[in-house]
């Protein structure tokens, strides 16, 4: 039996208002995430005027870098006078590999969810002026091989579980005012002392079996 062509047309027109409806919504959750990191940040320089939420992904907006299938891999807004604070949302970047966000104003928390961020290379939040605690899920973040949270307002102790993450190569957590004493095990066998001064509250290497860590935190 033969469609009216007015009926085929409308049929038609539901169906690319549907895909347009859902494609969008499915394939945006990290311009979604992204997005919700710029309502929370304060951009007197309009460093992030091209963050379009109406588009397909974030893959044209400035400072972001995507990989061959359209998935965020780098964030790059060190240095942008950005002030504000960190999203819980970041955790859903799956792909991410490079977190720059040094030398803003950026303060509150560091989210625990950035410990599902299990891609990332490289945590860059120094330079700012994030409070609380260093969360211990960043452990999770097996291929973690920069972290630098120098020149914050961190307190508590460093968390034991980054002494399991293998590929760290650089750890610096100086100038916060943190607690306790400081791993010698795994990685922080080789980061150098200076990358943990100006901890008034920090003490010295842990010396293994001998104390009861993080004493004075």
């Amino acid at each position: 039996m033969a469609v009216a062509p007015g009926v085929a047309a409308r049929a038609l027109a539901l169906a690319v208002a549907a895909v347009l409806l859902a494609g969008p919504a499915a394939s945006n959750s990290e311009g979604d995430a992204l997005f919700a990191l710029r309502r929370s940040l304060s951009d007197p320089d309009n460093v992030l005027e091209s963050w379009d939420p109406t588009l397909v992904n974030p893959c044209t907006w400035f400072h972001i870098t995507c990989n061959q299938e359209n998935r965020v891999t780098r964030v790059d807004l060190g240095n942008s006078n950005l002030s504000g604070h960190l999203v819980a949302e970041l955790g859903k970047l799956e792909h991410l590999q490079y977190l720059e966000l040094y030398k803003n104003n950026i303060q509150g928390t560091i989210p625990a969810e950035l410990g599902n961020l299990k891609s990332l290379i490289s945590l860059d939040l120094y330079n700012n002026n994030i409070s609380g605690t260093i969360p211990p899920t960043l452990g999770k973040l097996k291929a973690l091989v920069f972290l630098r949270l120098n020149n914050n307002q961190l307190t508590g102790p460093i968390p034991r579980e980054l002494v399991g993450i293998s590929s760290l190569k650089v750890v610096d957590v100086s100038s916060n005012n943190l607690c306790g004493t400081i791993p010698t095990s795994g990685p922080f066998e080789h980061i150098p002392l200076n990358n943990f001064e100006n901890n008034p509250r920090l003490e010295g290497p842990e010396l293994q079996g001998l104390v009861t860590y993080d004493t004075n935190c």
